[in-house]
């Protein structure tokens, strides 16, 4: 019978290049990536009793893993907090017009763009090309001005469910201005 640093020393021959492979896809970052499948294994050799081997021991490292990378992200996030309370109230509202009329004197074409009524016709065209939570969720953010609180209340999603759905919907309007509206 082996001992548990003979089994997870196989395991780290047998599944070093995966792990990492799907860490690095995880993290794209090549040297986070190794850092984080040597925690994996670390955790695997210190937690080995919790593993009852009834599914496949690189099924269980995945596991560490993504709670690992789980971790490094929430990290992460809470280390680069920016604070916008100098252009916002508690509201989400400016805290004075100047910015607006700063962007206004700067960018006169995209101050126009926002009057024109063609524009509209295919914003809202594509805002109709959305999946229909997508589009709930957009209209809410932007057309209603809802807090994001409030949102993820109304049609009760976590926040980060919110905010990556969010980006999503963003990058897919871009997409469709761009093809739509600004390359014609």
């Amino acid at each position: 019978m082996k001992s548990v640093t003979e089994e997870v020393t196989q395991w780290v021959d047998c599944y070093t290049q995966k792990l990492l492979d799907h860490a690095y896809y995880l993290l794209s970052d090549r040297t986070e990536a190794e850092d984080m499948v040597q925690e994996v294994f670390l955790t695997a050799l210190s937690c080995f009793d919790s593993f009852e081997g009834k599914s496949n021991p690189l099924t269980w490292l995945k596991g560490i893993l993504h709670h690992k990378v789980a971790d490094y992200y929430k990290k992460k996030y809470k280390a680069q907090h920016v604070s916008f309370d100098y252009f916002f109230d508690e509201d989400g509202s400016w805290k004075n017009n100047q910015n607006l009329e700063e962007w206004a004197e700067e960018e006169p074409d995209l101050v126009a763009l926002l009057d024109n009524t063609y524009f509209h016709d295919t914003l809202e065209d594509c805002l109709e090309k959305l999946p229909p939570k997508w589009k709930i969720l957009i209209k809410m953010c932007y057309l209603e001005a809802k807090k994001y609180s409030e949102i993820c209340q109304d049609i009760y999603i976590s926040q980060t469910n919110y905010w990556k759905t969010l980006q999503r919907s963003r990058l897919q309007l871009r997409e469709c201005l761009e093809i739509n509206w600004f390359k014609e």
